[in-house]
């Protein structure tokens, strides 16, 4: 589980913070490429505003007879203002540098792009390094034709608060996508840790589920999908630890329910082998193998249905029938064993009921695990009551009641249930109610059981009639 719970959190970190980053790089390195653009383009904007005032400062100096143009422009150079921030140079006819406001003459390996490039034009414009390493920003604009030899003015600008600037934004950029990854990673990491841990958990309480210990249970810590997962899983654990109780209750049951009849067929098997002339004894045991042989048929018939139930091959063969003939011989059935066991059977068998549409074997069964369960369960004395009736036009009611032990009101919504049992005292599989259940349900019915302890038990089986009976 620790490996699958590292493949989450690598999964989170490859998609999530992955895809982050490369948005957050995307974001500085545009970012950046901007406020360049931006700087660069407002420190070209300012020279070029330079380099046109001192352009018109000199041509209408050129055009003024009465001024001496060469004064002019050691005037201007001598006396720009804006020294701290960029130097204006005077070029030759050569190409050199010839006056400069800072009065260095630069090197004359430097550069002078924007001259060459004036030269073709009538201005030019040059970013990059000088000889130094510097980085710097020049213009330069042609001058007209004069007697001084003076070719063109020059504006440079060193770049370095520029850049120096971009850096700056850069960094805080840069800054402010880190904090966004950081947080971003530990309030992701935190809701992975949300998820893998309980999932974790599950899983290892899964395992102990898989080995049969149903006592662990999932503590919930949110009121989330993980937290509904945990109810889940807790009342999953519940179910199965309930069922694997009555499986292991209903095994010993229905071992105690075998050996019991087997146990009384095998030792009168032996009393009628050692005394096989005595009738009196040779009769009455072969009674008790009967009814304790029809008592495992039965018990293995309750089996086989709930097995074909389970499967899904539990099958009805339907045809119109007669509820109260099926009653009748279930009533005529239980009648002779309830008076051996000193309980009385009452039988309000009215006329006629409409015909219902249904299995009449599966119905019989019905009928014959409801009256079982009645005198099973009531002592001796007790009375045992069935009516047939119908309750309204569209259905017909079948009640079963009897005076016996009862049943809790704890116990009552589990008892169709299969395994269950609610009384251990009396015999039975624990599943005979479940598929009677089972089939009224099939029929389009119900089986309600209506009971309180130490009083009785009322069940009522409705089925619809037949259409047009």
């Amino acid at each position: 589980m620790a490996d699958k719970s590292r493949n989450i959190t690598q999964r989170w970190m490859i998609n999530n913070i992955g895809m982050i980053f490369l948005v957050l790089a995307a974001v500085v390195l545009a970012g950046t490429i901007l406020l360049r653009s931006f700087y660069y383009n407002s420190a070209k904007q300012y020279l070029s505003s330079k380099m046109n005032m001192v352009s018109s400062i000199l041509q209408n100096s050129y055009n003024d007879p009465s001024t001496s143009f060469s004064s002019e422009v050691r005037s201007v150079v001598e006396n720009w203002s804006d020294r701290d921030h960029s130097e204006l140079m005077i070029i030759n006819s050569q190409g050199n540098a010839e006056l400069t406001s800072s009065g260095f003459i630069p090197n004359v390996e430097d550069n002078m792009e924007d001259y060459r490039k004036a030269l073709e034009g009538s201005s030019g414009y040059y970013t990059g390094k000088i000889s130094s390493g510097e980085k710097i920003m020049a213009m330069s604009i042609l001058l007209p034709e004069n007697n001084a030899g003076y070719s063109a003015v020059r504006v440079v600008s060193s770049m370095k608060r520029i850049d120096s600037r971009i850096m700056i934004s850069t960094l805080a950029v840069i800054a402010i996508c880190i904090a966004i990854l950081a947080m971003t990673f530990f309030s992701g990491m935190y809701f992975v840790k949300s998820i893998v841990l309980p999932v974790r958990q599950i899983g290892a309480t899964a395992r102990r589920y898989a080995e049969g210990d149903f006592s662990v249970r999932i503590k919930k810590k949110n009121n989330d999908e993980i937290g509904e997962l945990c109810d889940i899983i807790n009342h999953m654990a519940e179910e199965l630890a309930n069922s694997e109780n009555m499986k292991n209750e209903f095994i010993s049951s229905v071992s105690h329910e075998l050996r019991t009849p087997l146990t009384a067929i095998k030792g009168w098997s032996e009393t009628i082998a050692g005394m096989p002339e005595d009738a009196d004894t040779v009769s009455k045991g072969m009674r008790v193998i009967g009814a304790e042989t029809e008592r495992l048929s039965q018990m293995v018939e309750e089996l086989l249905d709930f097995s074909r139930m389970q499967n899904g091959r539990f099958s009805l063969n339907k045809a119109t029938m007669d509820v109260l003939a099926e009653l009748g011989d279930a009533v005529l059935i239980y009648a002779e064993r309830a008076k051996r066991d000193g309980i009385t059977v009452n039988y309000d068998e009215p006329d006629m009921l409409p015909f219902i549409y249904g299995d009449r074997n599966r119905i019989r069964q019905v009928f014959i695990n409801i009256i079982d369960n009645a005198i099973k369960y009531s002592d001796k004395g007790g009375i045992v009551s069935i009516q047939a009736l119908m309750p309204d036009a569209l259905h017909v009611e079948i009640d079963v009641s009897d005076n016996g032990c009862g049943i809790s009101q704890q116990d009552l919504p589990k008892i169709k249930t299969k395994f269950y049992k609610a009384n251990y005292t009396r015999r039975g599989s624990g599943i005979g109610l479940a598929v009677a259940d089972e089939i009224v349900t099939m029929h389009g019915g119900t089986l309600d059981v209506l009971s309180e302890q130490g009083v009785g038990t009322i069940v009522k089986i409705i089925f619809p009639i037949q259409k047009n009976s």
